[in-house]
């Protein structure tokens, strides 16, 4: 009885190599920010952010740490969505 769960364990997985054809699914090249979006957001990071901090070079935080950041600035500096939506377009597409 074991051996035939392990055989037919072996054709399942023979079965799904063939049908995937073998290869492992390639991931996505990042998405390439839309011109507009990171053109707004240069303006309203320049606009809105400098009144407050000197400005920083988007290099020094990471995206997920940008996302943190301009979520949070969002009720501070009171942004609306898209604002915010296309700093964090321009900051993530300079780092």
């Amino acid at each position: 009885m074991r051996t035939s769960s392990l055989l037919l364990l072996a054709a399942m997985l023979s079965f799904s190599a063939v049908a995937t054809g073998g290869e492992e699914p390639q991931q996505q090249p990042p998405a390439q920010p839309d011109m507009a979006a990171f053109a707004r957001g240069a303006k309203a990071w320049a606009d809105n952010c400098a009144r407050c901090h000197n400005m920083r070079d988007p290099k020094d935080l990471s995206d997920d740490q940008w996302k943190v950041v301009t979520t949070h600035m969002r009720l501070r500096a009171g942004l609306d969505g898209r604002e915010v939506r296309d700093i964090t377009v321009f900051l993530q597409g300079s780092n």
